[in-house]
């Protein structure tokens, strides 16, 4: 806590500095200062020109390394993180008490460039939980590791360009409903293995084979799972009016899966699509991401036959107060009829934590499910913005239970043939106070349903949360 104080002191009293200095005329928009979800895409190279150099942190952006060289430097980056949180009635009361814990998180990256094509990028994380009754989970605690450290020798620059990375890997595609970092609980997750990136014509293709790291409380002691392994094919590629394409394939092997119907070696094959419209900034204008899936391949000695439809429609007003934004969420997921010789449960492999916004780290996830998700938000002064969502879900099929987010079953169908599971209202509101510093608070409520009241326990879930966060 003492750390992320510092930095709020600093970045509060950035913007003064920086007012104190001399700025050259406007002759091209400014290069964008933006932190990545995925920090190794960053690009600091602007500040090469001294006159670039606005801000508290930009000497460390960019220090050159070999005189004369614009593309021999190091970046220095990192984030500091606070959160407190709070669930009552975890699991629908199968913890019957309110657990509240203090996650802190801790990230620093080194990213060198010896050139035009060669690159090497360590990023070290460290997560730290306190209080919470049963102790820390998976998720919630890693004493010291690496979350990134890989070698690339190529370029992603240009129109046609190929590069190749190998080591310790972050992955994340699309809107992360597949593949994703889990930026929301307090360890994210990494990869261990090797990445081609190219780039033809219009095209951004990724082809990837890796292992998901075992995420150990202790330090450097992280090693990938045997057990485990991952790959596929991802491409992209930008549309007329301002759409998008992506379409991939994803591989997974698993040693031991266990759903409704058992235990058994998991092979499967995903192949899927996805088409979306980013949101309006300038005029009122339609937003969407639909996303389809299908899966197939085998468990144990039954096949595998799973999909998912995934949508999101969105309206937003940028010319009016508050730019408010509406929109709807409806998405369906298979399920599984254990009597059958066909497994029919949708696997979502390393979706995103917050999956469903605030609830983040309980049930539950978008496996044999079905959901209407409505949505309001908007902007207020000072750079607050504040959310409100309702989302309903049933189960797809009354013969499959109701998995977590990370995929592994909580509460089995047995003793129930109704589909509703329940509703959860939440809100966020959060506020950036400036492009370091951002403050943030969440609540929400799972009014439990039918299927979860016969199944027992069937209390309604309440969370909150209260974030701080910094990043340099």
């Amino acid at each position: 806590m003492r750390t992320l104080t510092i930095l709020m002191v600093v970045s509060l009293a950035t913007p003064r500095f920086s007012r104190g200095q001399s700025v050259p005329a406007a002759e091209s928009p400014a290069p964008e200062r933006i932190y990545h979800l995925l920090r190794e895409d960053d690009d600091w190279s602007f500040l090469a020109d001294p006159a670039e150099r606005q801000d508290f942190w930009d000497p460390i952006k960019y220090i050159r390394l070999r005189p004369g060289r614009n593309d021999w430097f190091l970046s220095i980056g990192g984030e500091a993180r606070e959160v407190w949180e709070q669930i009552g009635n975890d699991n629908w009361g199968q913890q019957p008490f309110m657990n509240g814990y203090f996650n802190e998180r801790y990230m620093l990256y080194f990213d060198v460039h010896y050139g035009k094509h060669v690159r090497s990028f360590v990023e070290l994380k460290s997560g730290i939980n306190s209080f919470r009754i049963g102790g820390p989970r998976p998720i919630d605690e890693k004493k010291l590791d690496f979350q990134a450290a890989f070698l690339e020798i190529g370029n992603t620059w240009g129109q046609n360009s190929l590069a190749a990375r190998a080591g310790r890997l972050e992955l994340e595609y699309g809107s992360g409903r597949l593949v994703d970092v889990r930026e929301g609980p307090n360890v994210r997750l990494s990869f261990d293995g090797f990445l081609l990136r190219g780039k033809a014509n219009s095209w951004q293709i990724d082809g990837f084979a890796v292992r998901p790291d075992l995420d150990k409380p202790g330090f450097f002691d992280n090693a990938p799972n045997h057990a485990v392994g991952f790959w596929g094919i991802y491409a992209t590629r930008p549309l007329r009016n301002k759409n998008s394409l992506d379409v991939y394939y994803l591989g997974l092997d698993r040693k031991q899966a266990t759903f409704q119907r058992g235990t058994a070696h998991e092979l499967r094959h995903s192949l899927g699509a996805r088409f979306s419209h980013p949101i309006a900034t300038e005029k009122p204008g339609w937003d969407f991401d639909d996303e389809g899936l299908w899966q197939f391949g085998t468990l144990g000695s039954a096949n595998i036959e799973a999909w998912t439809i995934a949508t999101e429609t969105g309206y937003r007003l940028p010319t009016v107060p508050l730019k408010p934004r509406f929109s709807a969420k409806a998405d369906i997921s298979s399920g599984d009829n254990p009597n059958s010789k066909t497994l029919g449960t949708f696997n979502p492999l390393f979706p995103k934590g917050d999956y469903f916004g605030v609830l983040a780290t309980t049930g539950p996830g978008p496996i044999n499910f079905i959901d209407i998700h409505p949505r309001v938000e908007g902007t207020f002064p000072h750079e607050v913005t504040a959310s409100f969502d309702w989302i309903f879900q049933w189960r797809e099929s009354l013969e499959d239970g109701v998995y977590a987010v990370p995929g592994f079953l909580i509460r089995a169908a047995d003793g129930s043939r109704a589909r509703y599971v329940g509703n959860r209202p939440g809100t966020q509101i959060r506020w950036q106070a400036n492009s370091h510093l951002w403050l943030q608070a969440d609540y929400g409520i799972f009014y439990a349903g039918k299927f979860l009241k016969q199944t027992q326990p069937g209390r309604n879930l309440n969370y909150w949360a209260l974030w701080a966060g910094y990043k340099f």
